[in-house]
Protein backbone atom coordinates (compact mmCIF):
# COMPACT_ATOMS: atom_id res chain seq x y z
CA UNK A 1 0.00 0.00 0.00
CA UNK A 2 2.66 2.52 1.03
CA UNK A 3 5.05 1.49 -1.74
CA UNK A 4 2.34 1.90 -4.38
CA UNK A 5 1.22 5.39 -3.26
CA UNK A 6 4.68 6.60 -2.31
CA UNK A 7 5.12 10.40 -2.76
CA UNK A 8 1.46 10.77 -3.74
CA UNK A 9 -0.73 10.14 -0.70
CA UNK A 10 -0.13 10.63 3.01
CA UNK A 11 -2.24 10.00 6.08
CA UNK A 12 -3.22 13.68 6.20
CA UNK A 13 -4.92 13.69 2.78
CA UNK A 14 -8.67 14.06 2.54
CA UNK A 15 -10.98 11.84 0.51
CA UNK A 16 -11.09 14.36 -2.37
CA UNK A 17 -7.32 14.57 -2.42
CA UNK A 18 -7.08 10.77 -2.39
CA UNK A 19 -9.25 10.49 -5.52
CA UNK A 20 -7.14 13.04 -7.40
CA UNK A 21 -3.80 11.63 -6.29
CA UNK A 22 -4.87 8.05 -7.02
CA UNK A 23 -5.38 9.00 -10.64
CA UNK A 24 -1.99 10.77 -10.74
CA UNK A 25 -0.29 7.76 -9.14
CA UNK A 26 -1.86 5.39 -11.65
CA UNK A 27 -0.73 7.54 -14.56
CA UNK A 28 2.80 7.72 -13.18
CA UNK A 29 2.95 3.96 -12.74
CA UNK A 30 1.71 3.40 -16.27
CA UNK A 31 4.27 5.80 -17.68
CA UNK A 32 7.06 4.11 -15.71
CA UNK A 33 6.05 0.70 -17.06
CA UNK A 34 6.05 1.95 -20.64
CA UNK A 35 9.50 3.46 -20.20
CA UNK A 36 10.73 0.20 -18.66
CA UNK A 37 9.30 -1.79 -21.57
CA UNK A 38 11.08 0.46 -24.07
CA UNK A 39 14.38 0.06 -22.19
CA UNK A 40 13.96 -3.74 -21.98
CA UNK A 41 13.52 -4.10 -25.73
CA UNK A 42 16.06 -1.52 -26.92
CA UNK A 43 18.94 -2.10 -24.50
CA UNK A 44 20.75 -5.13 -23.09
CA UNK A 45 22.51 -5.42 -19.72
CA UNK A 46 25.84 -7.24 -20.15
CA UNK A 47 26.46 -10.46 -18.23
CA UNK A 48 28.77 -10.25 -15.23
CA UNK A 49 29.97 -13.86 -15.54
CA UNK A 50 30.44 -16.54 -18.18
CA UNK A 51 27.58 -18.60 -16.77
CA UNK A 52 25.12 -19.95 -19.33
CA UNK A 53 22.36 -19.68 -16.72
CA UNK A 54 22.96 -15.94 -16.45
CA UNK A 55 22.79 -15.66 -20.25
CA UNK A 56 19.49 -17.52 -20.13
CA UNK A 57 18.07 -14.98 -17.67
CA UNK A 58 19.51 -12.11 -19.70
CA UNK A 59 17.64 -13.24 -22.79
CA UNK A 60 14.24 -13.52 -21.07
CA UNK A 61 14.02 -11.33 -17.96
CA UNK A 62 13.38 -7.62 -17.68
CA UNK A 63 16.23 -5.33 -16.65
CA UNK A 64 14.95 -4.92 -13.12
CA UNK A 65 14.66 -8.66 -12.43
CA UNK A 66 17.87 -9.48 -14.27
CA UNK A 67 19.75 -7.13 -11.93
CA UNK A 68 18.31 -9.05 -8.97
CA UNK A 69 19.49 -12.32 -10.53
CA UNK A 70 22.95 -10.85 -11.04
CA UNK A 71 23.04 -9.86 -7.37
CA UNK A 72 22.36 -13.50 -6.42
CA UNK A 73 25.04 -14.69 -8.83
CA UNK A 74 27.58 -12.35 -7.22
CA UNK A 75 26.69 -13.63 -3.76
CA UNK A 76 27.26 -17.18 -5.00
CA UNK A 77 31.01 -16.52 -4.75
CA UNK A 78 30.70 -16.50 -0.95
CA UNK A 79 29.15 -20.00 -0.85
CA UNK A 80 30.87 -23.34 -0.28
CA UNK A 81 28.88 -26.40 -1.39
CA UNK A 82 29.28 -29.87 0.14
CA UNK A 83 27.38 -33.07 -0.70
CA UNK A 84 25.88 -34.74 2.39
CA UNK A 85 23.59 -37.43 0.98
CA UNK A 86 22.67 -38.88 -2.42
CA UNK A 87 20.37 -41.69 -3.57
CA UNK A 88 18.54 -42.46 -6.84
CA UNK A 89 19.17 -39.07 -8.40
CA UNK A 90 18.10 -37.21 -5.25
CA UNK A 91 20.93 -35.27 -3.59
CA UNK A 92 21.14 -33.21 -0.43
CA UNK A 93 23.76 -30.47 -0.16
CA UNK A 94 24.96 -28.26 2.63
CA UNK A 95 25.80 -24.76 1.46
CA UNK A 96 27.89 -22.61 3.77
CA UNK A 97 27.63 -18.88 3.13
CA UNK A 98 30.41 -16.72 4.51
CA UNK A 99 28.87 -13.56 5.96
CA UNK A 100 32.03 -12.35 7.73
CA UNK A 101 35.64 -13.37 8.23
CA UNK A 102 34.75 -16.09 10.76
CA UNK A 103 30.97 -16.59 10.49
CA UNK A 104 29.27 -19.05 8.11
CA UNK A 105 25.54 -19.57 7.69
CA UNK A 106 24.53 -23.07 6.64
CA UNK A 107 21.61 -23.87 4.33
CA UNK A 108 20.26 -27.23 3.14
CA UNK A 109 19.62 -27.49 -0.60
CA UNK A 110 18.02 -30.50 -2.29
CA UNK A 111 18.45 -31.31 -5.97
CA UNK A 112 16.54 -33.84 -8.06
CA UNK A 113 18.53 -34.60 -11.18
CA UNK A 114 15.70 -36.61 -12.77
CA UNK A 115 13.08 -33.84 -12.55
CA UNK A 116 15.71 -31.04 -12.67
CA UNK A 117 14.32 -29.50 -9.48
CA UNK A 118 16.24 -27.58 -6.86
CA UNK A 119 14.91 -26.31 -3.53
CA UNK A 120 16.64 -24.29 -0.85
CA UNK A 121 15.91 -23.95 2.82
CA UNK A 122 15.75 -20.14 2.59
CA UNK A 123 12.69 -20.35 0.25
CA UNK A 124 13.65 -17.26 -1.72
CA UNK A 125 12.18 -18.62 -4.94
CA UNK A 126 8.85 -19.38 -3.24
CA UNK A 127 8.64 -15.88 -1.73
CA UNK A 128 10.17 -13.61 -4.40
CA UNK A 129 10.22 -15.71 -7.55
CA UNK A 130 14.00 -15.76 -8.17
CA UNK A 131 16.56 -18.45 -7.40
CA UNK A 132 18.76 -17.80 -4.39
CA UNK A 133 22.56 -17.89 -4.47
CA UNK A 134 22.51 -21.15 -2.47
CA UNK A 135 20.54 -22.96 -5.19
CA UNK A 136 22.69 -21.36 -7.90
CA UNK A 137 25.78 -22.59 -6.08
CA UNK A 138 24.43 -26.16 -6.14
CA UNK A 139 23.57 -25.87 -9.85
CA UNK A 140 27.07 -24.65 -10.54
CA UNK A 141 28.47 -27.51 -8.44
CA UNK A 142 26.43 -29.99 -10.53
CA UNK A 143 27.56 -28.19 -13.73
CA UNK A 144 24.03 -27.52 -14.88
CA UNK A 145 24.13 -25.40 -18.05
CA UNK A 146 20.41 -25.20 -18.89
CA UNK A 147 17.91 -24.12 -16.26
CA UNK A 148 14.48 -25.72 -16.08
CA UNK A 149 11.69 -23.50 -17.50
CA UNK A 150 9.80 -23.72 -14.20
CA UNK A 151 12.37 -21.36 -12.64
CA UNK A 152 11.93 -18.70 -15.35
CA UNK A 153 8.62 -17.13 -14.46
CA UNK A 154 6.58 -15.49 -17.18
CA UNK A 155 5.65 -12.52 -15.01
CA UNK A 156 9.31 -11.42 -14.97
CA UNK A 157 9.81 -11.87 -18.73
CA UNK A 158 10.01 -9.06 -21.25
CA UNK A 159 6.89 -10.34 -22.97
CA UNK A 160 4.84 -10.39 -19.79
CA UNK A 161 1.62 -8.37 -19.82
CA UNK A 162 1.49 -5.22 -17.70
CA UNK A 163 -1.81 -5.30 -15.82
CA UNK A 164 -1.79 -1.60 -14.92
CA UNK A 165 -2.28 -0.65 -18.57
CA UNK A 166 -5.76 -2.25 -18.45
CA UNK A 167 -6.94 -0.02 -15.57
CA UNK A 168 -8.82 3.08 -16.67
CA UNK A 169 -7.17 6.41 -16.00
CA UNK A 170 -7.58 10.00 -17.13
CA UNK A 171 -3.98 9.83 -18.38
CA UNK A 172 -4.81 7.16 -20.97
CA UNK A 173 -4.04 7.92 -24.58
CA UNK A 174 -7.11 8.15 -26.86
CA UNK A 175 -5.87 5.15 -28.85
CA UNK A 176 -5.75 3.00 -25.71
CA UNK A 177 -9.32 3.70 -24.56
CA UNK A 178 -10.96 1.21 -27.02
CA UNK A 179 -8.52 -1.44 -25.84
CA UNK A 180 -9.51 -0.87 -22.20
CA UNK A 181 -13.18 -1.11 -23.14
CA UNK A 182 -12.61 -4.38 -25.00
CA UNK A 183 -10.67 -5.73 -22.02
CA UNK A 184 -13.52 -4.90 -19.63
CA UNK A 185 -16.06 -6.52 -21.94
CA UNK A 186 -13.97 -9.69 -22.24
CA UNK A 187 -13.50 -9.91 -18.48
CA UNK A 188 -17.25 -9.52 -17.92
CA UNK A 189 -18.12 -12.18 -20.52
CA UNK A 190 -15.47 -14.63 -19.34
CA UNK A 191 -16.61 -14.30 -15.75
CA UNK A 192 -20.18 -15.16 -16.70
CA UNK A 193 -19.01 -18.10 -18.79
CA UNK A 194 -16.83 -19.45 -16.00
CA UNK A 195 -19.63 -19.19 -13.47
CA UNK A 196 -21.96 -21.09 -15.80
CA UNK A 197 -19.54 -23.83 -16.89
CA UNK A 198 -18.13 -24.52 -13.42
CA UNK A 199 -21.43 -26.13 -12.41
CA UNK A 200 -20.61 -29.42 -14.18
CA UNK A 201 -17.63 -31.30 -15.57
CA UNK A 202 -19.25 -31.70 -19.00
CA UNK A 203 -19.64 -27.96 -19.46
CA UNK A 204 -16.08 -27.42 -18.26
CA UNK A 205 -14.76 -29.95 -20.81
CA UNK A 206 -16.72 -28.20 -23.58
CA UNK A 207 -15.23 -24.86 -22.57
CA UNK A 208 -11.71 -26.30 -22.58
CA UNK A 209 -12.17 -27.68 -26.10
CA UNK A 210 -13.60 -24.40 -27.34
CA UNK A 211 -10.77 -22.49 -25.69
CA UNK A 212 -8.18 -24.69 -27.40
CA UNK A 213 -9.77 -24.18 -30.82
CA UNK A 214 -9.97 -20.42 -30.28
CA UNK A 215 -6.29 -20.23 -29.28
CA UNK A 216 -5.28 -22.12 -32.44
CA UNK A 217 -7.39 -19.84 -34.62
CA UNK A 218 -6.00 -16.69 -32.99
CA UNK A 219 -2.46 -18.01 -33.35
CA UNK A 220 -2.96 -18.51 -37.09
CA UNK A 221 -4.43 -15.01 -37.46
CA UNK A 222 -1.53 -13.57 -35.48
CA UNK A 223 0.98 -15.32 -37.72
CA UNK A 224 -0.70 -13.91 -40.84
CA UNK A 225 -0.66 -10.36 -39.52
CA UNK A 226 2.90 -10.50 -38.25
CA UNK A 227 4.32 -9.73 -41.67
CA UNK A 228 2.00 -6.81 -42.40
CA UNK A 229 1.83 -4.84 -39.11
CA UNK A 230 4.17 -3.81 -36.34
CA UNK A 231 4.29 -5.87 -33.19
CA UNK A 232 3.02 -4.61 -29.86
CA UNK A 233 5.29 -4.66 -26.83
CA UNK A 234 3.57 -7.83 -25.57
CA UNK A 235 4.50 -9.76 -28.73
CA UNK A 236 8.04 -8.48 -29.16
CA UNK A 237 11.18 -10.52 -28.73
CA UNK A 238 14.90 -9.98 -29.20
CA UNK A 239 14.70 -10.75 -32.92
CA UNK A 240 12.05 -8.07 -33.53
CA UNK A 241 13.56 -5.16 -31.62
CA UNK A 242 13.91 -2.98 -34.71
CA UNK A 243 10.20 -3.33 -35.49
CA UNK A 244 9.08 -1.76 -32.23
CA UNK A 245 7.52 1.65 -32.02
CA UNK A 246 8.32 4.11 -29.29
CA UNK A 247 5.91 3.88 -26.34
CA UNK A 248 3.12 6.48 -26.21
CA UNK A 249 3.91 9.41 -23.97
CA UNK A 250 1.70 9.89 -20.92
CA UNK A 251 1.73 13.39 -19.48
CA UNK A 252 2.51 12.81 -15.80
CA UNK A 253 5.73 14.67 -15.01
CA UNK A 254 6.02 18.24 -13.83
CA UNK A 255 3.79 20.30 -11.63
CA UNK A 256 0.07 19.77 -12.33
CA UNK A 257 -1.90 22.74 -13.64
CA UNK A 258 -4.55 22.39 -10.98
CA UNK A 259 -2.78 22.11 -7.67
CA UNK A 260 -4.24 19.65 -5.19
CA UNK A 261 -6.78 21.37 -2.94
CA UNK A 262 -6.74 24.63 -4.95
CA UNK A 263 -10.57 24.85 -5.07
CA UNK A 264 -10.79 24.57 -1.32
CA UNK A 265 -8.11 27.24 -0.89
CA UNK A 266 -10.02 29.58 -3.21
CA UNK A 267 -13.23 29.11 -1.26
CA UNK A 268 -11.47 29.88 2.01
CA UNK A 269 -9.81 32.93 0.45
CA UNK A 270 -13.15 34.25 -0.87
CA UNK A 271 -14.80 33.90 2.55
CA UNK A 272 -11.91 35.71 4.24
CA UNK A 273 -12.10 38.51 1.66
CA UNK A 274 -15.82 38.97 2.29
CA UNK A 275 -15.21 39.21 6.04
CA UNK A 276 -12.44 41.78 5.54
CA UNK A 277 -14.64 43.84 3.18
CA UNK A 278 -17.53 43.84 5.66
CA UNK A 279 -15.24 44.91 8.50
CA UNK A 280 -13.77 47.75 6.39
CA UNK A 281 -17.24 49.01 5.44
CA UNK A 282 -18.29 49.12 9.07
CA UNK A 283 -15.07 50.95 10.00
CA UNK A 284 -15.57 53.51 7.22
CA UNK A 285 -19.12 54.11 8.38
CA UNK A 286 -17.89 54.65 11.94
CA UNK A 287 -15.29 57.18 10.71
CA UNK A 288 -17.93 59.08 8.71
CA UNK A 289 -20.11 59.49 11.79
CA UNK A 290 -17.17 60.77 13.86
CA UNK A 291 -16.37 63.42 11.23
CA UNK A 292 -19.90 64.86 11.21
CA UNK A 293 -20.26 65.25 15.04
CA UNK A 294 -16.86 64.94 16.66
CA UNK A 295 -17.78 66.69 19.97
CA UNK A 296 -21.46 65.96 20.28
CA UNK A 297 -22.70 64.17 23.37
CA UNK A 298 -25.63 63.02 21.27
CA UNK A 299 -23.08 61.38 18.93
CA UNK A 300 -21.61 59.39 21.82
CA UNK A 301 -25.00 58.06 22.74
CA UNK A 302 -25.68 56.95 19.20
CA UNK A 303 -22.31 55.22 19.05
CA UNK A 304 -23.28 53.20 22.10
CA UNK A 305 -26.59 52.42 20.43
CA UNK A 306 -24.68 51.24 17.35
CA UNK A 307 -22.59 48.89 19.38
CA UNK A 308 -25.16 47.38 21.72
CA UNK A 309 -28.65 47.78 20.23
CA UNK A 310 -30.42 48.51 17.03
CA UNK A 311 -31.54 52.08 16.31
CA UNK A 312 -35.11 52.91 17.03
CA UNK A 313 -37.41 53.70 14.17
CA UNK A 314 -37.84 57.33 15.16
CA UNK A 315 -34.13 58.00 15.80
CA UNK A 316 -32.01 59.76 13.26
CA UNK A 317 -28.64 58.17 12.73
CA UNK A 318 -26.74 61.47 12.57
CA UNK A 319 -28.62 63.03 15.49
CA UNK A 320 -30.52 65.51 13.33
Amino acid sequence: MHSFFNKFITRNNSLIQFVKQYDNCLGSREQAERESDAADFHTVIPCATKSSIEAQFQHVYTHQKFREVQAQLRRKANCITRLTNSALGYSVYEVGEQVSSSIFNKFVVTYNSVAAQVKCQCSLFESRGILCHHALSVLSFKRVTQLSPRYILERWSKKGNRQLTHIKSSHDEPLLEPRSKRFDELVFCSQNICEFTSKSEELTAILHRAYGNIMVEMGELKAKRKGTCLLSHEDANLESINELQSPPRVRTRGRPKNRLGSKLDKQIENVSKKKKTKALNELNLFDAVSVVHPNSSQYQGHVMNYQFRKLAVGDSFLGV
